[in-house]
């Protein structure tokens, strides 16, 4: 079932009644109630917005992902579930005591899912994809020789000019791509948790300082979806260059975007949790392949 993604950018107080999420306008108006098993992800971006006990606790119970935004409406800080899977202290056994070779073979399949993404993103928005679906091909064991990197020199300057640069910090549209990442983060991670996994412990990433090093590793064939996301925004709203309400709400969709997976179409958000358990299972050895999903 596809879960779905909430957005509280007003005031009020959020609560729980008979296993529903309410909604408590604090100015007046309507009161909404989603029940809770049909939420996955939700963002919180009001800082006077209150947030019961016993929601949180059932939130928890259902695994959905909670972010909470700062005094500027960015994404700070996330709420996940710790006891996400019946099995989780075996799996966790097995994710730590993984090979530096299996772990680097994890590595190469999402160097070349993530390149083969945004070569079928160029590809589709009329952009020469070349050379990346060759650069796939040709990434090794642990990407030794950094094709992800030699991808992304190219890959950027395509679909966002010549003159753009990648950078946390840069000029428009690095904010939304940064907004895009931090909501498909939580996605992952919410993910990650659900599969019995635990998401400090990367394949690659390893800094000492970020708590969601297996998130930033598994989420990367998936920023391309991202980025079609944001090009479609900066097509849409070519004289913007600031996020508002609108454009926000926008990049929420794009976690339950259609991806082709095992010859199927399946909404992002689902394809997550099929590539979160097919990673457990690499890790449990029940599996040699992680599955990622294919832009279509």
């Amino acid at each position: 079932m596809l879960k779905r993604t909430l957005y509280f950018s007003s005031p009020g107080f959020l609560s729980v009644k008979d296993t529903q999420l309410v909604f408590d306008p604090k100015n007046g108006g309507d009161v909404k109630k989603v029940p809770v098993e049909d939420i996955g992800f939700m963002i919180i971006e009001n800082q006077q917005i209150a947030v019961s006990s016993p929601l949180i606790e059932e939130l928890m119970n259902h695994n959905v992902a909670v972010v909470f935004c700062d005094s500027r409406h960015h994404p700070q800080s996330m709420l996940l579930n710790m006891e996400g899977h019946h099995q989780q202290t075996e799996i966790y056994r097995q994710q730590v005591t993984a090979s530096e070779p299996l772990k680097k073979n994890l590595w190469k399949q999402t160097v070349t899912a993530k390149i083969l993404n945004q070569s079928k993103l160029l590809e589709k928005i009329g952009i020469d994809p070349n050379p990346l679906p060759h650069l796939a091909s040709q990434v090794k064991s642990g990407d030794a020789d950094n094709r992800e990197g030699m991808a992304a020199r190219v890959y950027w300057q395509r679909i966002f000019g010549q003159s753009f640069l990648r950078d946390r910090y840069g000029r428009w549209p690095n904010a939304l791509l940064n907004y895009g990442y931090i909501v498909l983060r939580a996605a992952v991670a919410r993910a990650l948790t659900g599969s019995g996994l635990f998401p400090s412990f990367g394949i690659f990433h390893h800094n000492r300082y970020n708590a969601f090093c297996l998130a930033d590793d598994i989420m990367e064939p998936y920023r391309p979806f991202v980025d079609m996301a944001v090009w479609t925004v900066c097509e849409k709203y070519p004289d913007v260059s600031e996020m508002h309400k609108e454009i926000k709400a926008e990049m929420l969709q794009v976690l339950s975007v259609d991806v082709g997976m095992k010859k199927q179409t399946r909404p992002l958000m689902v394809a997550i949790t099929h590539t979160t358990a097919s990673l457990a299972a690499c890790f449990t050895r029940d599996k040699k392949n992680i599955e990622y999903p294919i832009l279509i």
